[in-house]
């Protein structure tokens, strides 16, 4: 059997052409609509928040004091005879000089807080002169722990016990006066406009240095030194119940 040919005038061939082009239009459209129905399309991820100048030196800190407590904790083990691993202890000098003493201390304490708070003649620019000492008398503590495990070894204990809690004893202080004076009074020396550009230049300066998730890379730095030397476990520093009576 061979196929009719049917001859549709033009006007009718367009029509038929054009109907069963609307045919698909309407078909391939619902089918998008029931695609769509079907496969919701994921919401948007949330506007990162921003971390705050005050909040960004104060959360600083803390991974130093992380670091601080290492070199507490490392001490009294050397004391006590045990064996240390020199290699985790240069990595913990290493962060301290990078993120605390290169970065935290001279790119923004330095350059931003202390001068600000001289500019405004706060009672807080008094400690200045004695926290750049510190600053500087950290960075030989510093050296002198890289110097010594660089070669392999710890050296004399007592005396790398006694660099050590030197250190751990004058940050302890310094970083609570800082806490506690210098940025409260730093922040009252700025405009709110001025504090947020503030957050926003500290970020910038931190991301060029270490990345865009350059503090929580350091974090991660802390706690794998932490883990490798027994200290990551919290409860272990849990105070012991005091006497009763």
């Amino acid at each position: 059997m061979r196929g009719v040919m049917i001859d549709l005038p033009d006007a009718s061939r367009r029509r038929l052409v054009a109907g069963l082009s609307g045919i698909v239009l309407v078909a391939g459209s619902a089918g998008a609509a029931l695609a769509a129905k079907k496969e919701p399309k994921a919401p948007p991820p949330p506007p990162e928040k921003k971390v705050g100048a005050i909040e960004e030196l104060m959360r600083q800190h803390g991974v130093l004091r992380r670091v601080l407590l290492v070199y507490r904790q490392s001490a009294a083990q050397l004391r006590g005879g045990g064996k240390l691993d020199p290699k985790l202890l240069r990595q913990a000098a290493q962060l301290f000089r990078d993120f605390g003493e290169n970065f935290h201390e001279r790119m923004l304490e330095q350059a931003y807080v202390f001068p600000t708070l001289r500019k405004a003649e706060s009672p807080a620019a008094a400690l200045d002169n004695t926290l750049v000492t510190q600053h500087d008398r950290g960075r030989e503590i510093t050296e002198y722990i890289r110097t010594v495990t660089g070669k392999g070894t710890t050296g004399d204990a007592e005396v790398m016990a006694r660099a050590l809690e030197s250190y751990v004893v004058m940050y302890a202080n310094h970083a609570a006066r800082e806490d506690t004076i210098v940025f409260p009074a730093w922040r009252e020396a700025l405009a709110d406009k001025q504090l947020r550009e503030m957050g926003e230049t500290f970020e910038d300066i931190r991301n060029r240095q270490f990345g865009k998730d350059g503090f929580e890379a350091t974090v991660k730095t802390v706690a794998a030194v932490e883990e490798a030397l027994g200290y990551a476990d919290l409860a272990q520093f849990t105070a012991p119940a005091p006497p009763r009576g």
